[in-house]
């Protein structure tokens, strides 16, 4: 389907948005009712940005007429101020102007002229949802300045679940994990601040299981810990105690034997139902076979536990982590 239409209507649109701007600024228009205009003006912007998304025109102009229109019509607004990084200005040929993003920082800018946060918020988290279809980390820029705006507002709430839309950016375009753990302890800090215990305790499991792939066991062990002995407390809850504190018991194993058998004791103390768990089972053999340096009843364990609950790859990767340690191992698990 031809987009053109729809993109030669949208820079239609962010020159009348130009115009509206320009002419509040005039002397007449300060003293009959420049705001008004803004305020066209942010409503005109966010329609040009919505345009650029039918035409799914996230991060460029797709031919040198595209090009060739955007620099006699795209409006010159301080874009600095606007978006978190570069003014959007005409580029040589081919080169990356972005369109609906940068037209919802537009108006994201004039609505925090005219006080309006939380309409220059929702504009922020707009032009970051445009920027992760083609710049992750410009979508990463805008999401945070719409944090900083809810904080400010203290609707940390809200903050918390942008955080998490970071986290996952992070996790799946930037791949920099250490910086996704980050804002998920972030957003876990706000949802416990708002009693959104359920809420934080998702992000703090997603914060466990990157902290104990990067060997930080502790760290991870702390964690299923904490969410294990709320969870064991809960009649709705309680049924994935065992889960944490099987993989608590698996990250005390990648630290040393004896810690994963004082560990596993101290579940079945706390947690009774534990012990008839098959997580709890499974651990009792594998820290046999490794007492015996036993790779074959090892890998004949983790085999049977598989093939009635499926190993997901966080338990693959920590089982073969702990298998390595056992003179005489195979490869794999199965």
């Amino acid at each position: 389907m031809d987009n053109s239409g729809k993109e030669a209507e949208a820079m239609a649109l962010l020159a009348e948005a130009e115009r509206k701007v320009k002419n509040s600024q005039s002397f007449f228009s300060g003293l009959f009712g420049g705001s008004s205009k803004i305020e066209e003006a942010c409503e005109i912007y966010a329609r040009a940005a919505n345009m650029f998304k039918m035409a799914k025109n996230w991060s460029g102009m797709s031919s040198p007429l595209e090009l060739l229109r955007g620099a006699l019509l795209l409006p010159q607004l301080p874009l600095t101020q606007a978006c978190p990084r570069a003014p959007l200005r005409p580029g040589p040929p081919f080169s990356s102007v972005p369109a609906a993003g940068n037209a919802f920082c537009q108006a994201a800018q004039l609505h925090l002229q005219l006080q309006s946060k939380h309409d220059a918020a929702t504009c922020f988290v707009d032009a970051g949802n445009a920027f992760k279809k083609a710049d992750p980390q410009e979508a990463i820029n805008c999401l945070m300045r719409a944090i900083e705006i809810y904080t400010d507002m203290g609707r940390f709430t809200i903050a918390a679940k942008h955080h998490i839309s970071i986290a996952e950016i992070y996790e799946t375009e930037l791949v920099d994990i250490e910086k996704a753990i980050a804002h998920y302890e972030q957003s876990a800090d706000y949802y416990k601040g708002e009693e959104s215990n359920s809420s934080a305790n998702k992000c703090l499991l997603k914060v466990a299981g990157y902290a104990a792939l990067l060997e930080q066991y502790q760290k991870a062990i702390d964690i299923y810990e904490q969410v294990g002995t709320n969870a064991m407390d809960s009649p709705l809850l309680k049924y994935s105690a065992k889960d944490y504190f099987f993989k608590a018991a698996l990250c005390h194993f990648c630290i040393d034997m004896l810690n994963a058998k004082l560990a596993v004791q101290k579940y079945e103390e706390l947690f009774p139902a534990f012990s008839d768990s098959r997580e709890c089972k499974l651990m009792k053999k594998l820290l046999e076979a490794h007492e015996e340096q036993n790779v074959d009843s090892y890998t004949e364990s983790v085999k049977e536990y598989d093939s009635i609950s499926r190993l997901d790859q966080w338990l693959t990767t920590m089982l073969l982590r702990i298998k390595k340690t056992i003179q005489g191992d195979e490869e794999d698990l199965r």
